[in-house]
């Protein structure tokens, strides 16, 4: 009857072949220095000669072991491989996102049930960042506002950016019949990437003599809807992205003039990255859930 060889002697031989030690092979297999060595003895004592020449404090190949090492080895590398390909394909691929953090929070986040729905074998990693800020170093897919189209080699265009004044109810109460008085009289909030916003948008609008008593920048788009909201004064909201706080009467429009610019959302896939088929079902999803908002 023929003596079956266990797999795991053959690896402790590769690796005790490779480093000439029982104690660093050990370590890499997370086993005893003595369970190496009587596996490999097992195997020497099938394979009716000497693998090692054994001496007090080193290990040496034999010209018998040094021969079987280079027939044996790229099998085992091979199997190995074959064993993670394998293991891979049952686990969860994952895809990495940056994206900026209003955009998560009133667009992407409601809308991602539907996709964990489509595709519950993709995981995904969200990075927020604030607007403005560099997409995170580690992501497979960044989304990035940008006034200009992002230098990168797969770019998917999502949809444009508007602006509109608006505060909350108590305010529009007052203020809705007052025409542009109100730009003298409470502060006019907006986002510090885009610093002279109002200014624009009196220019377009043709506001007599503006003259603002009050501007005040945030860092963050949430920070500018959250005081618009809270009653501090009249805030630049872009639109589709923030429509949830419109239909919810969070925010209203105190003037229908809107500012057009050229900002606009792109998905961006980074050039060190292979197309795979995980990015292009994401890619596609957002195409089909967002481009259609505007």
């Amino acid at each position: 009857m023929a003596v079956q060889t266990p797999i795991r002697g053959l690896r402790s031989f590769c690796i005790a072949a490779k480093c000439l030690s029982f104690k660093h092979a050990a370590s890499k297999l997370f086993l005893t220095p003595s369970a190496v060595s009587h596996q490999i003895k097992q195997l020497e004592e099938q394979l009716g000669f000497d693998l090692f020449t054994r001496q007090t404090r080193a290990i040496e190949l034999t010209s018998a072991g040094k021969r079987f090492y280079h027939a044996i080895q790229p099998i085992i590398t091979d199997l190995e491989s074959t064993i993670d390909d394998f293991t891979n394909s049952k686990q969860n691929k994952t895809i990495t996102i940056s994206l900026p953090e209003f955009f998560a929070s009133e667009l992407f986040v409601p809308s991602l049930s539907d996709w964990t729905q489509a595709h519950p074998d993709i995981n995904l990693q969200l990075e927020t960042v604030k607007t403005g800020s560099q997409a995170a170093a580690s992501a497979d897919l960044s989304i990035v506002l940008s006034r200009g189209r992002p230098n990168s080699p797969v770019i998917t265009d999502l949809f444009p950016v508007r602006y509109v004044p608006a505060c909350n109810k108590r305010l529009y109460r007052k203020w809705a019949s007052e025409g542009f008085k109100a730009l003298k009289t409470v502060p006019l909030i907006l986002h510090q990437s885009r610093p002279w916003a109002w200014h624009q948008w009196a220019d377009e609008v043709g506001v007599p003599d503006f003259d603002p008593k009050q501007i005040i920048q945030f860092d963050s788009m949430f920070g500018v809807a959250r005081a618009a909201q809270q009653g501090m004064g009249i805030a630049l909201i872009p639109l589709p992205i923030s429509q949830t706080w419109f239909k919810e009467q969070l925010l209203v429009r105190l003037y229908e003039e809107e500012l057009v610019t050229n900002d606009r959302y792109f998905l961006v896939q980074h050039e060190n990255l292979e197309q795979s088929d995980e990015l292009l079902k994401f890619a596609n999803w957002m195409q089909e859930t967002f481009c259609d908002l505007y």
